[in-house]
């Protein structure tokens, strides 16, 4: 699809720190309305921004340019960058959330997003492990994008990993020993943080893995089926 993009300058901006431009961060405005949540975004009071946002007829927002660090992420952490907004892009996808009445994401909306990544990916190094959510990232304050977010799409547009060889939603009985220990070992292996490279309990960064790729069951217990969702996306 061609592109709508509107300029809808955000002052919330920095330069970047030393790094290549290597990590792709999509959220939900997680409020009413899209015209409340690109107010936010544009109002040197709040001291965010993302360097896009999309609305729900696909219209596309630019508000921080992709040279310049963007301030989306907040305390975050994938595979030992702790900076996250100075190696990444930001995406905000509108949506009220999960506060406000989470709903699935319309149809323009979500070709506008693949079409907005695709040119974003080709300009960045960004391979498909450090395509990640919100939620991904800061698993401890974010649930953005969330579970409805189609990630499953999104790889098969060459934009981020989805586990093609996972089995069938069945086993929920929570891993021991040193299963539990490779399974951590493999999210660490990922990008996913992990005590005691971060400080938010374990069970919060299962849950993330879970939201994202295990949408069908979210509790942060590792079962047989997470370890094997996550082997294959290895």
């Amino acid at each position: 699809m061609t592109l709508k993009i509107v300029e809808r300058p955000s002052p919330n901006h920095d330069p970047r720190a030393e790094g290549p431009v290597d990590i792709l961060v999509l959220h939900y405005t997680g409020m009413r309305t899209a015209e409340e949540a690109l107010a936010r975004l544009c109002d040197p009071e709040a001291k965010v921004s993302a360097h896009y946002t999309v609305d729900r007829d696909g219209t596309v927002y630019a508000h921080v340019p992709e040279e310049l660090r963007a301030r989306h992420a907040g305390v975050s952490y994938w595979a030992g960058v702790r900076d996250v907004n100075s190696r990444s892009i930001g995406i905000e996808i509108v949506n009220p959330g999960h506060e406000f009445g989470y709903i699935p994401f319309a149809e323009r909306q979500i070709e506008a997003v693949v079409a907005l990544s695709r040119e974003i990916v080709s300009r960045h190094p960004i391979p498909a492990s450090r395509v990640v959510g919100h939620s991904d990232v800061a698993p401890n304050r974010k649930q953005d994008p969330g579970e409805l977010f189609p990630w499953a799409r999104l790889a098969g547009n060459g934009i981020g990993s989805w586990p093609l060889d996972a089995p069938p939603p069945c086993e929920y009985a929570p891993l021991s020993g040193s299963d539990f220990e490779r399974f951590v070992s493999n999210l660490r292996e990922y990008g996913y943080g992990v005590p005691p490279d971060v400080e938010w309990p374990l069970r919060d960064t299962i849950a993330a893995f879970q939201r994202r790729f295990r949408p069908a069951r979210i509790d942060g217990i590792a079962g047989a089926e997470c370890a094997a969702v996550l082997k294959a996306l290895l």
